[in-house]
């Protein structure tokens, strides 16, 4: 970490300039975690509604074969 150098008196208000260079306060990691899972769920659950909203299937016909031993009663 680079100590800043100036004229400022021991425990006296650092300017904030000097406070940047410390950078951002700690966060509690289990808040930080918390807070990246909701961006990312929100994230995907915006995706889904995209999707659901301005995405329409295309249908389509369907064939199946079904064997003639399926259809013979025993």
């Amino acid at each position: 970490m680079v100590e800043p150098t100036g004229t400022t008196a021991p425990g006296a208000i650092a300017p904030p300039v000097l406070k940047r260079l410390r950078g951002p306060p700690d966060l509690p990691t289990l808040f930080r975690f918390l807070a990246v899972v909701a961006v990312l769920a929100g994230l995907a659950l915006a995706a889904l509604f995209v999707l659901a909203t301005f995405v329409e299937p295309t249908p389509r016909d369907i064939t199946v074969t079904i064997p003639n031993t399926k259809l013979q009663p025993k």
